[in-house]
């Protein structure tokens, strides 16, 4: 890195606004990495200030304390201190702290600054906390603490001025380093408690309006039934707004593959590997990113509104006697979206028994790749119409899949809790931020990191998936005199005659038995494999869009319902498995996870099969 440049590392308690000052700060260039701690995701950026210097920005996990009790906390500690392998120690470390909690944020400043390293304190959430009537006295601030001290609002455009133009400048002074045994946990509060007698003046502990909301928000009652209503209406919207946005991605997709085969032989090879293989697979998969981001939209403004850690502590009894904590939350929220971040969040449970018995039920959550799945099976089974006068029948039964993931985790979780030999129990501690409005910026570029997310995955291994599988389809051909689908004859195909007979009591045919393969890299990637494997069957185009109709007039109802009861269990997801056995360290953790949740699925879809049928 040359002269010119100068590494900065941003720290902070969680819910700091730490993370939003970065994205004010970069913008659209950022680089994320698997680097889990609190926010999941390891973020790095850059940005030219005035002198032309380019400041390169890490985005570390929040952490409350340098005394690390979880992963997280451990990389932000050894990637500050210097020690950290692979990573660089910062010329500049910017600690953010929320300006209305300055009571619990100060205690880690004054932790930051015993390292020995050029600091800058950045007050956060300035504005929030002058409506509240928190009055700073900034210069004194500074002057006690012996380091810069900024305002900044990270929600505002040009809420950074004052930290860019300070970083810019001329390097802070460090205090010098100070050992642990130098300073102990008394005299930090001490002088916590000095620091804010002499510079904070507060009218109150909290703001009037989150005491008003919380009588609601936490109510035992009425809380539970807030959330639920959130998560029922969030199911609804997926299909509802989703609809005509998802008919113009079929039509482009049906339009593009007529333009670009129109001029080629029907009966070539690459007339097939275009519309049957690459179009047929991938339309089939890239119709669902509209439901994808809305389902991201909403989980996106229930963590920036600071409603998460309450539902969080609202579940924490609940979910307490399952055998996990309020904790647990977040993580397998995050799973809804995807279980590889959600098993990687959970480094921020500090208890190792209770971060095993999460990670293991993790894969229950209904992530965001079984949604091709369900979609396409409500769609074409059940009837779109409105049920109780205002729901969508539709919308129900998704979010009645959902329910059942969540149901099976904990009483997977309970399960474990009774054989365990360890009974011991721990309180659920956390910070309760205040309530915000959604920064739209922030959630416009969550929006587009899982978009590019998705999109990848579609142009990457679903891509090299979809292929793979048409050549399996195609080769070898038909003999003289056939009479079957050329499919029938294929390597695909006689494998999946071979399986069917392991999945004939599920219900499950030869073309599903063929999907259920490739799907096991990646869950979305059955739908395009079941539009592959029905476009080389019957010869239909644009498959994309008719995926629907042709096995609504193929399967049964009983075929339709095991596959959903299927997708609620299978761990059809190989990259989960993997990242099981890199945060455990274990293959026997892998292997009970995968054995427990395919012996799950297999009979939930075989008791689902036969009681449809009887019952139809």
């Amino acid at each position: 890195m040359s002269a010119s440049t100068l590494r900065i590392a941003l720290v902070g308690n969680p819910n700091c606004g730490k993370t939003a000052l970065f994205n004010l700060l970069t913008g659209g260039r950022q680089k994320v990495a698997n680097y889990a701690g609190v926010t999941v995701e390891r973020k790095e950026g850059r940005f030219t200030a005035p002198s032309g210097r380019v400041l390169h920005l890490l985005d570390l996990p929040g952490t409350y304390s340098f005394d690390a009790n979880s992963p997280d906390e451990q990389i932000t500690r050894d990637v500050c201190e210097g020690n950290y392998p692979g990573e660089p120690a910062p010329d500049l470390i910017v600690c953010v702290a929320d300006a209305t909690n300055l009571r619990l944020h100060l205690r880690f400043v004054l932790e930051v600054q015993r390292l020995g390293r050029p600091v800058v304190l950045a007050l956060n959430m300035m504005d929030t906390a002058r409506r509240r009537g928190i009055a700073i006295d900034v210069a004194e601030l500074q002057r006690r603490l012996g380091a810069p001290v900024v305002e900044t609002v990270a929600v505002k455009r040009g809420g950074a001025k004052a930290l860019i133009e300070r970083v810019d400048g001329v390097m802070p002074v460090a205090v010098a380093a100070q050992s642990d045994d130098a300073v102990s946990r008394a005299d930090l509060h001490a002088q916590v408690r000095e620091l804010m007698a002499a510079t904070v003046v507060m009218p109150r502990a909290t703001a009037a309006i989150d005491d008003a909301l919380d009588r609601w928000a936490l109510h035992p009652v009425f809380g539970l039934g807030i959330l639920a209503i959130l998560m029922f209406m969030i199911f609804q919207a997926v299909f509802s707004w989703a609809k005509p946005l998802m008919e113009g991605i079929q039509a482009g997709v049906t339009d593009l593959g007529n333009m670009l085969t129109v001029a080629l032989p029907a009966d070539s090879a690459l007339h097939s590997l275009l519309n049957n293989g690459i179009f047929a697979g991938l339309g089939a998969v890239l119709v669902f990113l509209p439901q994808i981001l809305i389902l991201f939209l909403f989980i996106l403004i229930l963590e920036e509104s600071g409603y998460l850690p309450r539902a969080a502590f609202l579940l924490d009894r609940l979910m307490f006697k399952a055998g996990l904590t309020g904790r647990a939350f977040i993580p397998l929220l995050s799973s809804f979206a995807c279980a590889i971040p959600g098993i990687m969040a959970t480094r921020s449970i500090t208890d190792p028994r209770d971060r095993l018995t999460t990670i293991l039920v993790a894969p229950l959550m209904t992530c965001s790749a079984r949604l091709p799945v369900y979609t396409l099976l409500i769609a074409a089974f059940i009837p779109h119409r409105t049920v109780w006068g205002i729901f969508n029948l539709q919308g129900v039964v998704l979010f009645t899949l959902y329910v059942a993931g969540i149901v099976s985790a904990l009483t997977v979780a309970f399960v474990i809790k009774r054989f365990r030999k360890d009974k011991s129990e721990h309180a659920l501690l956390m910070e309760l931020p205040s309530y915000r409005m959604p920064n739209l910026r922030d959630v416009a570029l969550g929006l587009w990191e899982r978009a590019k997310i998705f999109l990848k995955r579609v142009g990457g291994i679903i891509l090299a998936l979809t292929v793979l599988l048409w050549f399996l389809s195609s080769f070898p051909g038909p003999p003289e005199g056939a009479t079957q689908p050329a499919i029938d004859y294929s390597l695909a195909g006689r494998l999946g005659h071979a399986l069917h007979y392991v999945f004939a009591p599920i219900g499950f045919n030869w073309q599903i038995c063929i999907a259920l393969i490739p799907g096991l890299a990646a869950r979305e990637v059955a739908v395009s494999a079941l539009g592959t494997v029905y476009a080389m069957s019957g010869g239909t185009d644009a498959v994309a869009s008719q995926l629907g109709p042709v096995i609504a007039q193929q399967w049964s109802l009983a075929t339709a319902l095991s596959l959903l009861a299927w997708y609620v269990f299978a761990p059809q997801c190989m990259s989960t498995l993997a990242v099981i056995r890199r945060e455990t360290n274990s293959w026997r953790n892998v292997a009970i996870t995968a054995g427990y949740l395919f012996g799950l699925a297999y009979l939930a879809s075989l008791f689902t099969y036969q009681i449809a049928k009887a019952l139809t």
